[in-house]
């Protein structure tokens, strides 16, 4: 299983969300798959038509840049981060 970290912002939306999971997936789009099956709505905050990660979404598998179809190992951590800007 790989382990992903979300984002404190995400989190706060989803009641009894863990930062931490331990979700099953061969590539980024089936973790977020995975992690929307255990929290319906997830994978809609993260991923617009397309599919794509959302424009303010980045994700890194083992501290690479990935999208959807990056795979992803069981023991790999895929981080979801939003994206920072202000002026």
């Amino acid at each position: 299983m790989a382990t992903v970290l979300l984002p404190r912002s995400l989190v706060a939306l989803f009641a009894g969300l863990e930062r931490r999971q331990e979700v099953e997936g061969a590539t980024v789009g089936e973790v977020l798959d995975a992690l929307d099956a255990l929290t319906p709505g997830l994978r809609d905050r993260l991923v617009e038509e397309g599919p794509r990660l959302r424009r303010h979404i980045n994700v890194f598998v083992d501290g690479r840049p990935a999208d959807l179809e990056t795979p992803v190992a069981p023991e790999e951590t895929v981080h979801v981060i939003p994206a920072i800007s202000g002026g």
